[in-house]
């Protein structure tokens, strides 16, 4: 019965969370008070992202990653990467003079995966854990986080743009929100996993594994910002959220067959 809690908790947070962003909305319309506005920008950011880790989360194997530490990917994840992908894109931008999407794509991947590290060498310190389960759900937290701050960010920029028209509001934290799992989340998930197989078993392969992951994820990151369209973001969809979903099979695998996977207890 706990188990099957676990595996569909995402279901409740993804219903509360619409429920209070649908009260939040309704309330915002009804008395055009603009003291509702960040609440209304903030759940309409986080709700699908923060399901989609509750989801992540529930199929990584036996062993779960400390609250704690998914809050401080999530957080710090979200916000010093995005404060360092703002400030680098920035220097670029007035050293270039024009940006290309490749390098806003090099720069924001790398930027996510600043806190995932230093997440790495604390647990191996403290628990002496290194699954790639672990490695990609707080890669998932800490896309989460950016993917969350940017949406925030997009959804005020909106509201000023339009002149305090809620519904371009709206439409943007609809797009950005339900996209979200697809776009940031994902391939820091996967990038993170990497990294974390590779410490786990670090070999060439897994070198190479861990390189070619966050290419890829630069890659689709790139084709995203580049090409427009509904049918571009549907195949790109499926393929991160694809791509996620067999390496959290793969990584689950692991765990139930390494010796870091929790030992069954010894017949008395």
């Amino acid at each position: 019965m706990r188990d099957l809690t676990r595996r569909w908790a995402w279901l409740g947070v993804l219903v509360i969370g619409l429920v209070l962003y649908v009260i939040v909305l309704r309330t915002l319309v009804r008395t055009q008070n603009p003291n509702f506005v960040p609440s209304l920008l903030l759940l309409g950011a986080t709700v699908v992202p923060l399901a989609f880790l509750t989801f992540a989360q529930a199929r990584t194997g036996r062993w779960q990653v400390p609250a704690a530490a998914l809050v401080v990917a999530a957080f710090f994840g979200g916000v010093i990467g995005v404060v360092v992908a703002g400030t680098l894109e920035y220097d670029a931008l007035r050293g270039l003079g024009a940006l290309p999407m490749l390098f806003v794509a090099l720069i924001e991947e790398a930027a996510k995966m600043i806190v995932p590290i230093v997440l790495l060498f604390v647990l191996l310190a403290r628990r002496g854990r290194r699954l790639p389960s672990d490695g990609l759900v707080i890669g998932v937290a800490s896309g989460m986080g950016f993917a969350a701050l940017e949406t925030m960010g997009y959804g005020f920029t909106a509201l000023l743009a339009s002149k305090g028209n809620i519904s371009t509001v709206q439409e943007t934290l609809f797009v950005r929100g339900l996209t979200a799992p697809a776009g940031h989340t994902a391939w820091t998930g996967l990038t993170c996993g990497a990294l974390w197989a590779m410490i786990a078993s670090p070999t060439g392969r897994r070198f190479l594994a861990f390189l070619a992951t966050f290419i890829g994820a630069v890659a689709m990151h790139t084709a995203w910002d580049t090409f427009g369209g509904v049918i571009p973001f549907i195949i790109l969809a499926i393929l991160s959220l694809g791509w996620l979903f067999i390496a959290l099979h793969r990584y689950r695998a692991f765990a139930e067959h390494t010796q870091w996977a929790p030992r069954e207890p010894s017949p008395v």
